[in-house]
């Protein structure tokens, strides 16, 4: 019996809508809750670690991993609020958006707008370049000048990317303007920048700036390098999705270009169960509070999981090989210039 395709392509969208529809609607006094357990502890930990300092600096080291873990809590609510997700009130969003924007010191509407790109293209070839990890293909990086190849190695290098991928992204990258954006993503930037120099001129009067550094430094390595690596590990991964334009789909880009990373419960608590990243490029109006539950009550959503042994292979993806539908090494290339037919001068 012949099987109608775009009639089983419109069911499922149907079906899929549907069901995340359940679980969009954000709770205030959860979302509050998530603030007060987010944000009052990490500026605690931020306290006693510089306290601390003045008994020994290997006491201040712990408290900084643990205050990392709370600043990428609260990551999260900025996350969510750029998506309109963690309040009904959109003041609300934008307010505790911009916030803890100054917490992790990102430019809340920049990165707003600049993260609802990679949601509209997310695993589109035709569309890279905003808001994703720097991807190119084997012909691309074939095609490329010697100075392209180098930086891009230097990029996708696991040791450049998690090491110093936090301190560019977070200290240097986010303190400028992307031109082409428009006036309130701008002045997100300028009003995000003049706090950052405001904060490093009360801490040079106050504690001190080696100090504040010796406090901030450790903390934002933890949320910055985990938080990197779990962005990374959500689309670089074994059996990703990536496609040309015109054969594109959001669907099968969400539920397979997205991964379910599977953590540990704490984990999963300290990253906001952003690692349920299929549902979430699904539908990112879900708050993060909602995303476990829908995905233990929908039976469209059980799909085969990525696990920490598991995603140590995306460490050494360097490329998307059009040929083979895969993230493939520095070995792919080797293996095609074996195969390309060498011609011989002077042959008959």
């Amino acid at each position: 019996m012949a099987v109608n395709t775009a009639a089983t392509k419109s069911d499922l969208s149907r079906s899929w809508r549907a069901i995340v529809q359940r679980y969009e609607s954000p709770d205030m006094r959860r979302s509050m809750w998530q603030i007060a357990n987010s944000v009052v502890p990490y500026l605690v930990l931020w306290v006693v670690a510089y306290k601390l300092m003045s008994i020994s600096y290997w006491l201040t080291l712990p408290v900084c991993i643990l205050a990392g873990g709370f600043l990428m809590r609260c990551f999260i609510i900025f996350h969510d609020c750029g998506h309109g997700s963690f309040f009904k009130s959109q003041r609300l969003n934008h307010f505790w958006g911009t916030v803890t924007g100054l917490l992790t010191f990102t430019p809340y509407y920049q990165w707003r707008h600049e993260h609802a790109i990679h949601h509209a293209t997310s695993g589109d070839l035709d569309r890279r370049g905003v808001g994703d990890v720097w991807t190119m293909t084997v012909k691309e990086y074939q095609d490329a000048s010697f100075f392209k190849k180098a930086i891009y190695s230097i990029f996708r290098n696991p040791f450049f990317m998690l090491i110093f991928g936090p301190l560019f992204m977070f200290v240097l990258m986010h303190r400028f303007a992307t031109p082409r954006f428009g006036k309130r993503e701008t002045f997100s930037v300028i009003f995000t920048d003049v706090v950052f120099a405001a904060t490093l001129a009360v801490a040079a009067m106050t504690i001190g700036i080696i100090p504040w550094i010796m406090v901030m430094l450790p903390t934002l390595m933890v949320a910055g390098t985990t938080g990197i690596w779990m962005f990374f590990v959500q689309h670089q991964y074994e059996g990703t999705y990536w496609e040309r334009h015109e054969n594109w789909d959001y669907l099968t880009a969400a539920l397979k270009g997205s991964s379910f990373y599977k953590l540990p419960k704490i984990i999963q608590w300290f990253s906001g169960n952003i690692g349920i990243h299929h549902i979430h490029h699904l539908s990112p109006k879900i708050p993060n509070y909602n995303l476990q539950a829908c995905h233990d009550e929908n039976e469209l959503f059980q799909i085969e999981p990525v696990t920490f042994a598991t995603s140590l292979k995306s460490l050494s993806f360097r490329f998307w090989d059009e040929d083979a539908h895969k993230m493939v090494w520095y070995d792919a290339l080797w293996r095609r210039r074996a195969k390309t037919p060498q011609l011989t001068v002077g042959a008959d």
